[in-house]
């Protein structure tokens, strides 16, 4: 019997059986990372032959190079932080959370009005009122949502899209409503002199403190998802449905009130994001204050694998490609889109790292056939 040659394709792939160990993993990255750097530093020369060391030591200067830097970095980086740590839950489970700007953007109107209203109020109350008012705020904003999904099974990726612009446009209402008459469509800061409802600086002298609650209150909400997560059964089954929805229900998982409960927690933490942002931050509020890191923070969530500790790296890091960009922008006379080419080609690298993590590549072989 005759035998001929059968070629397979020049490039297979599989899905790897088993999950890497974790410094195998976290070595790919790390290998992404530098080739990422090696082809940023290719396109620099290429397009200003500016010798990259000192265009990435710009950056690093530009993001932490001062004590005031380092600290405006950290407090974006929280900020970050807090909405990726929201998105987690829902993104695990396969509800695609597209809302955090909006879900951001209420917590926000929420803590604003309680500092223009309750300022006559103690610190301490009228800070916990405006946490809690936000954490309700945007959990309602991701009811809605989650009922027409377990209700009707609506797509709640254009749904929580659509709320969005809802929440842009609730915000503007409420900026004109309280705009500053020495301002243009603007509020301006909130209690300026009395500084009701700001978070206090924790170590009471210079930068060193101004943004230290930020920390401690997004710490804490990190560490107290991760333990939700990985330790509790509502978080064992948001994992279950994120694999599969039909073994969840044959195992007697609620699915529907699964959904609702995780969306509901998912918004909360994104408005506690937007007290966040105004009481520990700005300290005002316009339609940019959620500035599209709503949409960041998916990118922070996908890199960590909804891990909520890991995403601590992932929002420092992209926080830091910011600044740094921003930077080497204005040092260098650079066009803004030079900066951001940059930032796009590590964040490729580092997204494309992800593949070959779970997936393996095999070249070309031979096989006999009959």
């Amino acid at each position: 019997m005759e035998h001929k040659k059968v070629h397979e394709p020049l490039l297979r792939m599989a899905k790897r059986g088993e999950m890497l160990p974790p410094w195998k993993a976290w070595g790919i990255r790390v290998i992404a990372f530098l080739l990422s750097l090696i082809v940023s530093g290719l396109v620099i020369i290429a397009v200003s032959g500016l010798n990259p060391a000192a265009v990435f030591a710009t950056m690093a200067r530009g993001a932490v190079g001062t004590n005031k830097s380092m600290w405006v970095t950290i407090r974006d980086a929280m900020t970050l932080l807090c909405i990726a740590v929201g998105l987690a839950p829902a993104f695990k489970m396969r509800f695609w959370n597209i809302g955090a700007e909006g879900q951001i953007l209420v917590g926000a109107i929420a803590s604003a009005a309680c500092m223009i209203y309750l300022n006559k109020l103690p610190t301490f109350l009228l800070l916990l009122i405006m946490a809690l008012t936000s954490l309700i705020a945007g959990g309602i904003w991701g009811l809605f949502p989650g009922l027409f999904k377990a209700r009707w099974n609506t797509n709640e990726t254009l749904f929580t899209l659509m709320m969005n612009y809802l929440a842009i446009r609730l915000t503007a209402f409420f900026v004109a409503k309280w705009e500053n008459p020495f301002g243009s469509n603007s509020v301006g800061i909130i209690n300026p002199n009395t500084h009701a409802g700001w978070l206090p600086n924790m170590l009471s002298k210079g930068w060193n403190g101004d943004y230290a609650w930020n920390v401690v209150i997004v710490l804490a909400v990190t560490v107290a998802m991760y333990l939700y997560m990985n330790k509790s059964k509502q978080g064992f089954e948001i994992s279950v449905i994120g694999d599969s929805v039909n073994t969840a229900r044959y195992a007697g998982i609620r699915v529907n009130r699964a959904y609702v409960r995780t969306i509901i927690i998912s918004g909360a933490i994104c408005g506690l994001a937007g007290f966040v942002a105004v009481s520990g931050a700005s300290h005002s509020i316009s339609t940019s204050t959620a500035g599209g890191r709503g949409f960041t923070a998916i990118i922070v969530a996908w890199l960590a694998q909804f891990n909520s500790v890991v995403m601590v790296i992932f929002s420092f890091l992209l926080v830091f490609l910011q600044k740094g960009a921003q930077a080497i922008a204005s040092s260098y006379n650079l066009s803004k889109d030079v900066s951001e080419i940059i930032t796009g080609i590590i964040l490729f690298f580092l997204l494309g790292s992800e593949f070959f993590v779970n997936y393996t590549v095999h070249f070309r072989g031979k096989k006999v056939a009959k």
